[in-house]
């Protein structure tokens, strides 16, 4: 079992930047690819960025590349997103989710474990 539980949300400005952070309990969290995902009013869940249960492999939305960085600190137990140069369209919950997979997925089915998630609106 993991639990996730995400901070770090507001209000920001166009262009701002803020950074999302995901802490997870349990002693399991390094075996367990990491997922962002966002979901806007409106509009279904979508993947934001994954990163492998090392660490090593990433991936993003074309979006948000070159603008959101997802990292990890499997000693402690916590997933990472910080957000640079934000839009209004970025203006979503976003969530964490865990996999138990080594790689990370785009798709929400393959993940077991979700955040409550934290409401990032994005002034213009």
């Amino acid at each position: 079992q993991v639990q996730l539980v995400e901070s770090g949300g507001g209000l920001v400005q166009a262009g701002g930047s803020l950074r999302v952070s995901c802490a997870a309990s349990g002693r399991t969290f390094s075996s367990y690819s990491m997922g962002w995902f966002r979901q806007a009013p409106g509009k279904e869940r979508e993947v934001v960025a994954t990163i492998s249960a090392n660490g090593v492999n990433t991936g993003y939305e074309d979006s948000v590349k070159g603008r959101f960085t997802i990292s990890r600190d499997n000693a402690k137990n916590t997933a990472f997103l910080p957000m640079n140069t934000l839009k209004p369209e970025d203006t979503a919950v976003y969530y964490c989710a865990a996999a138990a997979l080594i790689r990370g997925s785009a798709y929400p089915d393959n993940y077991a474990y979700w955040g409550q998630g934290t409401q990032v609106p994005v002034s213009s």
